[in-house]
């Protein structure tokens, strides 16, 4: 019998039952993905950590190496598993040429390395560990990615010419985050070459319990070895890994939680409608005896089997999906272990989401037991208690024509009716857009402020003073230049407050030259002042206005804590002072330039990089497209998905609710129809109430995207280091064609489904 009334039910509704169903099938499909995507990365990331056995704990280095020292500290230390030196060869990057190209204009510290012995392995696409030849040449992937090289091309590193025989995984390197990026040569070729660049080593340690990495940087900090550059723990290597993909999983997640909600909504929709389509016969039935039970059995099968019907055709969209989706993990990180599970989780997914649906609908059929049987049997459809916008009265219009107002009039005094579908078109704004505006903002130029970089042209990055010295000589006569500023990052000693030594890199110079963005407090001023990045401030237990104790020149220094900013460079553990200082060690300088004309910027990097070959000259604005590439890329993509999803869905949703609103109004249309109201004028009427409830969802939309979607694109972009956050928003595409879309779509589905109210005989509803 239940096969036969659903049967019957879905071809008198075949519109309304499509509709359905695919709200359930991408509800499903966003879901199950989600999940399969989250559980391919955690997967993937795992087997490339394990495979490559990445260090829990490096320290780069330049400079001199005592070994000895080093070794003694290993073998004393309780947590060290297993410790090594690597070696990384720095080349500047016009000395690489494939072909016509070459990584002139790279930002990344391009150089060469030879397979480890112990740990920190570089992978081929297999999975396995590369083992190189004499002349062969094995470049990072990323490299793969832009097509600056392929299999088979010959390659010119600073004269010597090497055959590409494949690409490399880098368990340490991967992520565009990351400033540096190597190339495996064979040990032969690499003592041919390594007088050709300046060499720098890798630090490396494994730990028997990863539970003890802090202790075990602070063991390392006391004993005062080598510390002039960053350091690097499993976590951040695992997080740069993770986070392009993972913001676009971040997206997706944020998506299907909105859409499973909408989803929910529209079959609340259509039950709703169709149950005012049935008004009468519920009421017979209930009239003759048929036990509630047993009606809601009719309509709770129906709804099952669309669910049962979109779960499973999402899971098959998803499926079709997922390896679009998974081709940049699996590039990066190879194939998961997870694999089989992360369909078994998909599963899960969607058999959660049709639990949920057949709870839900089995809720909603609850209001049978409110139905009058004789009311139902009399009327044929709800009796509804209009109540407000009283004061909204005819006699008192000036602004609106009567069609208009009658239709503004009607969502007021039935305010409930009309909040779900502003519900759903505030949902479908801020799925519009929040990942609109995620995309903006980390694709701008204003981004990098919260990289701990200020906004300026060129970025120059020296060694010593000496060479920043003479590159400063010609930036002073340079009548170009309207602004620049230098930072000198050095190492020093910081007390805990449990008496131990740690390591701090302090930047030190001008910081209101090119200020850049706090999430608490201000840069330093004074020369007792410091701001601390925001991993520093945590690990430390510091906020602002907290001491810290510094070791300048061999004396202690109280400093207090007057700014807390973001950083993601240098492992996301900086410092910024202005005192003067002139026995630390010297990591490095940063010249930052501002032209006068932006349109030289091209020409000044091409001429200080074949001037001063010594430093890395850099364009601001191609550094952070370097660095945060293939986030963007990620986020791109999701923001495009994210407004087809939301059109959809804004267009279905208005057609399923002014299809129940013809069946819910049908007496009301009648009873115009007889006072001489045209069809056309019932259409307008339908409009206004859609355009009405469109313009409030969009404002208020708009108004939680630029609040609420702030803070949770905030809290997205803070696991990579950035604690501050505001949208960088691009008003032509929020404020003008995404309601543009979004009206465009609300007037589409209203006239098509407002068609039924032409239908409708005043004969047939209008009844004593």
């Amino acid at each position: 019998m239940y096969n036969r009334i659903i049967r019957s039910d879905i071809l008198k509704s075949k519109v309304i039952t499509l509709t359905t169903m695919i709200f359930v099938a991408a509800a499903a499909m966003l879901v199950s993905l989600a999940a399969i995507l989250v559980v391919n990365l955690a997967g993937a990331l795992d087997t490339l950590m394990t495979q490559a056995k990445t260090p829990h704990f490096m320290q780069m280095h330049s400079g001199q190496l005592d070994t000895e020292r080093l070794a003694a500290f290993a073998e004393k230390n309780q947590d060290v598993a297993d410790y090594q030196v690597a070696q990384f060869l720095n080349i500047g990057g016009e000395q690489f040429v494939f072909g016509d190209k070459t990584l002139a204009n790279s930002v990344q510290d391009n150089g060469l390395s030879v397979q480890n012995e112990k740990f920190d392995y570089l992978l081929d696409l297999d999975g396995n560990v590369i083992n190189v030849s004499d002349g062969e040449l094995y470049v990072p992937i990323s490299y793969m990615k832009d097509n600056t090289a392929k299999v088979g091309d010959k390659a010119l590193i600073s004269g010597k010419e090497f055959t590409v025989a494949g690409f490399l995984r880098d368990s340490t390197m991967n992520s565009s985050l990351s400033a540096s990026k190597r190339f495996l040569v064979s040990g032969n070729d690499y003592e041919e070459m390594k007088d050709l660049g300046s060499a720098e080593y890798l630090i490396a340690f494994r730990l028997k319990d990863m539970s003890a990495i802090g202790a075990f940087e602070t063991a390392y900090a006391s004993a005062g070895l080598e510390a002039n550059g960053p350091s690097v723990t499993y976590t951040l290597f695992k997080t740069m890994n993770a986070i392009s993909d993972g913001m676009m999983i971040a997206v997706i997640l944020l998506v299907s939680a909105l859409v499973v909600t909408i989803a929910f909504m529209c079959i609340r929709f259509t039950l709703l409608a169709k149950i005012e389509e049935d008004y009468r016969e519920i009421g017979v039935m209930k009239a003759i005896g048929l036990r509630i039970s047993d009606i809601k059995k009719m309509y709770l099968a129906k709804y099952a089997a669309i669910a049962a019907a979109g779960s499973i055709l999402g899971f098959a969209l998803s499926f079709m999906l997922k390896g679009m989706l998974l081709e940049n993990i699996r590039l990066y990180m190879g194939e998961s272990e997870n694999s089989s599970s992360a369909l078994l989780f998909g599963i899960i997914g969607i058999l959660f989401v049709f639990l949920a649906i057949v709870a839900y609908v089995n809720g909603v059929l609850k209001r049978f037991r409110k139905i009058s049987a004789a009311e139902a049997i009399r009327f044929g459809t709800s009796q509804e208690k209009k109540a407000g916008a009283k004061r909204f009265t005819l006699n008192g219009n000036k602004l609106f024509s009567t069609n208009v107002f009658l239709g503004i009039k009607d969502v007021l005094a039935r305010k409930k009716l009309y909040a779900t579908m502003l519900v759903v078109l505030i949902i479908s704004a801020f799925i519009i857009i929040v990942p609109q505006n995620l995309y903006n903002t980390i694709s701008s130029k204003s981004f990098i402020n919260y990289m701990g970089i200020g906004n300026y042209d060129l970025r120059v990055q020296t060694g010593n003073n000496s060479e920043a010295v003479d590159i400063l000589k010609t930036i002073d006569s340079d009548s170009d230049i309207s602004k620049y500023a230098v930072l000198t990052t050095k190492t020093f000693k910081t007390k805990t407050e449990a008496g131990t030594e740690e390591n701090m890199k302090v930047e030190l110079g001008d910081h209101s030259a090119f200020p850049i963005a706090y999430s608490e407090g201000r840069a330093p001023a004074d020369e007792n002042e410091i701001a601390l990045s925001a991993v520093n401030a945590s690990e430390m237990s510091r906020k602002v206005g907290d001491v810290i104790t510094l070791v300048i020149e061999g004396q202690e220094k109280d400093l207090t804590v007057v700014g807390i900013y973001s950083d993601v460079t240098n492992g996301g553990k900086t410092a910024k002072a202005v005192f003067t200082d002139h026995s630390a060690d010297m990591i490095w300088n940063i010249i930052s330039v501002e032209l006068s004309d932006k349109s030289l910027i091209s020409e000044k990097v091409s001429e200080y990089s074949d001037r001063f070959d010594f430093a890395k000259t850099s364009d601001i604005g191609e550094y952070t497209a370097q660095t945060l590439g293939s986030t963007i890329s990620s986020v791109e993509m999701a923001s495009y998905a994210a407004v087809a999803v939301a059109l959809v869905i804004t267009v279905l949703v208005t057609l399923l609710f002014m299809k129940m609103l013809v069946a819910k109004d049908r007496y009301s249309i009648a009873v115009m129809k007889a006072f001489g109201f045209a069809n056309s004028d019932i259409k307008s009427q339908f409009v206004s109430r859609s355009v009405f409830v469109l313009i409030v969802g969009i404002v208020v939309g708009t108004l939680l995207a630029n609040t609420l979607g702030e803070k949770l694109a905030g809290a997205v972009i803070s696991s990579f280091g950035a604690s501050t956050f505001q949208f960088a928003v691009n008003p032509l595409s929020a404020y003008l064609l995404s309601p543009l879309m979004m009206i465009c779509a609300v007037l589409i589905a209203t006239a098509i489904g407002t068609l039924g109210a032409g239908q409708i005989k005043i004969t047939e509803h209008i009844k004593e």
